[in-house]
């Protein structure tokens, strides 16, 4: 209640009534009779008084409407002169839009207009809002409400008739501009010639209109004097229903527009009885309950951010083409408003401001913001004003999850890892199809996944900064968080690299499940491991990261991994822990080696060697001088590679490391052959081929019958070398779909069936290898072996 019009009253503004009717609310409110003006607004905000508030403001409605252009205009300038604006926002010297519009919704929350199809109607009721100005997209969504409130839409079963339709979804997303819209349209077309009701129930406000209050408000639109409006509320919405019904004969069907609901309790007295008319309602809740269309918006797709942008800046001056200038930079724009509509149109208003203002400037502002939203606010509308109205009317079970939800790794999260950020051993079901429903977590990519809207995310990290004893909460999800991701990631982690004689991994029962696992976790996986960046996380982030050094290896993840082993690097360095940080160097080398940088991948596994060679780890030193060999020997430092394969075999031969030692010995022996000494490279492999088979390590020995038939085909052995890669595929092939290695197998058989000249096999492989390569997530491969293939065939047709 604003504080300027009980004063405007006190001072005798409204006459001897309004001076009275000041004295009464004090005394309903349990003050003195000689309370000010700010005592008594601030009293008025107890939720427990709502109803004696609001019983006062409808009287002090009558009170002014019986003199609409004397006492309203005079208490509407007193207000004036206690408080700039107030007045205005309801009188303007013609009229008084007191009984049925602001002036009710100032007083008590009540906002209620009533518009005649196609007619001409006194102004203060024909308050349907505006049409939205720069409305864009929603052509899907609108189709679905005009369908439902059309008469002569055909029903059926599939499609039956609907009293109810209901637009839902986060704050912000547009959903008055789209149900305004499509009342709009309907009216235009002939559907409502009854007229148009519109009552905001402000269901997100503090004082939430009340279903009761709503219906007298909608009585008094439809011409009911109050003294004829019943005492109970049964018998107020049975003569609503009666006045509908008899304005349906008269006039045609009504279309009531009930924007903001919160609940169906608020709605359900509202319903009318007969089906000629309809209700189109908004709310941030999906409203089930009622029977209705359900209609939920999500955000604007790219282009419908970039017209709305476009258009607004173009609504204010025809002329501005900043949007059109710079599209791919308005792109951002949009992306950095989460393509939520209002953030869109406060980002517009701030340009529109400032017309000198490049949209790149605002791009950088809003990137590099720790908190988006203090910037998404032109002083009028703010995104954090939106998102608190919702916030703030979460029970504390579902408000702890939220904040939760916002600090989870990923753009996405798994019930399980739900669970762990709450603690608990079951993920909060009750609590996140609740706050499904209020659009404040969407469902993710499949049943069991949960995701926040950008903005969503941002506001629920500004909530828990701006607060230690919640920022406290947040830290300990987190480590409970990566200890759940490391627990599983490391087990996932084992069974990759299992061989018979060693335990069974926890969980994953075979390479399928864990690479499924890891699969569907990897985003946040990658952004957890990436929290070591915060010494507090250091510990179990390092080794999350190095658990996941395999996988990503198999996926040829190769982004991922650099960024990930540099971080752990840097993060293990910084708490002194040396064997951590070395591990990190040697699969950051590894990174780097796959992605073509070969003299840091030497150089990151050369500072591998030296830690653990300082640390007396004799076994990680050993790994760490096989790798250095792979980069040297790519690198074109041959003879520096034997001689570091050799240190390592020894090394793991003097451990009694086997699996170690039969990855020395094919790293040997593929330097042997790239120098020439193929017949040494033969016998090394046969050594590497007995080392597999004994171990039980079929991946292993997979390498090992392509390397060795490698070397068979350099010596003119083409029968055999087909034979090798016939056993190396069907081992990667069949038993761990290792599709990069199965791409390479097929590369080399091409070669050999090219050798023995029969180019229709060579091109059936270099084809094949293709579709495996692709599969493995290696592109510049795949595309390598296919133009072989196409020159294999440009050969074949030249006459």
């Amino acid at each position: 209640m604003r504080a300027a019009l009980l004063a405007a009253l006190a001072e005798g503004a409204g006459g001897d009534g309004g001076r009275r009717a000041v004295e009464e609310l004090a005394r309903a409110l349990g003050l003195a009779a000689g309370a000010s003006a700010q005592e008594i607004a601030r009293a008025a905000q107890d939720p427990a008084r709502g109803d004696a508030v609001q019983e006062w403001g409808v009287a002090v409605a009558e009170l002014l409407g019986a003199d609409p252009r004397g006492l309203a205009g005079a208490v509407a300038r007193a207000m004036e002169r206690h408080a700039p604006g107030s007045g205005a926002s309801w009188y303007d010297g013609d009229h008084a839009d007191f009984r049925d519009g602001v002036f009710l919704r100032e007083v008590i929350g009540t906002q209620v207009v009533i518009q005649l199809g196609g007619t001409a109607v006194p102004e203060a009721m024909a308050g349907l809002p505006p049409r939205p100005g720069g409305f864009t997209g929603r052509e899907p969504e609108m189709e679905k409400l005009l369908s439902a409130l059309d008469p002569e839409a055909p029903q059926s079963s599939e499609s039956p008739a609907t009293l109810v339709a209901a637009v839902s979804g986060l704050g912000g997303i547009g959903k008055t501009a789209l149900a305004v819209e499509t009342a709009h349209i309907a009216r235009e077309r002939g559907w409502f010639p009854g007229g148009v009701l519109f009552i905001d129930l402000h269901g997100y406000d503090q004082e939430p209109v009340t279903a009761d209050h709503a219906l007298q408000a909608l009585l008094r639109a439809l011409g009911i004097p109050p003294d004829h409006i019943p005492a109970t509320a049964d018998e107020r919405a049975a003569l609503y229903r009666s006045t509908l019904a008899a304005r349906a004969e008269e006039w045609g069907a009504v279309l009531v527009l009930a924007d903001n609901a919160s609940s169906p309790d608020q709605l359900r007295p509202l319903l009318p009885g007969d089906t000629r008319h309809h209700v189109l309602v908004t709310s941030r809740d999906r409203l089930t309950q009622l029977g209705a269309r359900l209609v939920a918006l999500n955000q604007l797709s790219p282009k419908e951010a970039y017209d709305l942008l476009d258009g607004a800046l173009r609504i204010a001056d025809p002329y501005d083409s900043r949007v059109g200038d710079a599209p791919e930079i308005a792109e951002r724009l949009a992306d950095l408003c989460g393509h939520l509509p209002l953030a869109l149109q406060i980002a517009a208003a701030l340009l529109v401001e400032d017309p000198d203002m490049p949209v790149a400037e605002l791009v950088a502002e809003l990137g590099e913001s720790r908190d988006r939203l203090d910037h998404l606010d032109d002083g009028e509308r703010s995104v954090r004003a939106a998102f608190e109205l919702s916030y703030r009317r979460l029970p504390p079970g579902q408000a702890r999850l939220l904040r939760l939800l916002a600090l989870a790794p990923g753009p996405e999260v798994s019930d399980e890892v739900v669970a762990a950020l709450v603690g608990s051993e079951m993920p909060p079901m009750r609590e996140l199809k609740a706050l499904a429903r209020a659009h404040l977590v969407e469902r993710g990519s499949g049943r069991g996944w949960w995701r926040l809207h950008d903005l969503v995310r941002v506001f629920g990290a500004g909530v828990v900064a701006r607060d230690a004893d919640l920022r406290e909460e947040g830290e300990a999800a987190r480590v409970r968080v990566l200890r759940f991701y490391y627990r599983w990631a490391d087990a996932a982690d084992d069974r990759l690299r299992w061989l018979p004689g060693m335990v069974e991994p926890e969980r994953f029962a075979d390479w399928g499940q864990a690479l499924a696992w890891l699969d569907s976790e990897r985003a946040g996986l990658v952004a957890a491991a990436l929290w070591g960046r915060e010494e507090r996380y250091a510990d179990t982030a390092v080794r999350l990261a190095l658990s996941l050094w395999t996988y990503l290896d198999w996926r040829r993840y190769f982004d991922d991994l650099i960024t990930l082993s540099r971080a752990a690097q840097e993060a293990a360095h910084g708490v002194g822990d040396r064997n951590g940080e070395a591990m990190a160097w040697n699969n950051l080398g590894l990174a780097l080696h796959e992605a073509g940088r070969r003299g840091e991948a030497i150089d990151a596994h050369t500072r591998a060697r030296d830690l653990h060679q300082a640390a007396g780890d004799r076994h990680r030193e050993a790994m760490a001088w096989n790798n250095l060999g792979l980069a040297l020997r790519k690198a074109g430092r041959v003879e520096e590679a034997i001689d570091a394969h050799i240190r390592a075999r020894d090394l793991h031969q003097a451990a009694g490391d086997r699996h170690g030692e039969s990855r020395a010995w094919n790293n040997l022996g593929i330097a042997l052959r790239e120098a020439g000494r193929v017949e040494e490279a033969i016998e090394t492999h046969t050594r590497d081929l007995n080392l597999c088979q004994a171990a039980g390590d079929r991946h292993g020995e997979a390498m090992a019958w392509n390397n060795f038939g490698n070397a068979l085909r350099e010596v003119g052995r083409v029968g055999e070398a087909i034979e090798a890669y016939g056993k190396a595929l069907e081992i990667r092939d069949q038993e761990f779909e290792d599709w990069y290695g199965a791409g390479q197998t097929l590369q080399n058989l091409a070669f050999a069936h090219e050798h023995a000249d029969r180019p229709a096999d060579a091109r059936a492989c270099w084809l094949q290898a293709a579709a495996a390569y692709t599969r493995a997530n290696a592109p510049a491969e795949a595309a390598r072996v296919r133009a072989w293939a196409a020159e294999l065939d440009e050969v074949e047709t030249i006459p």
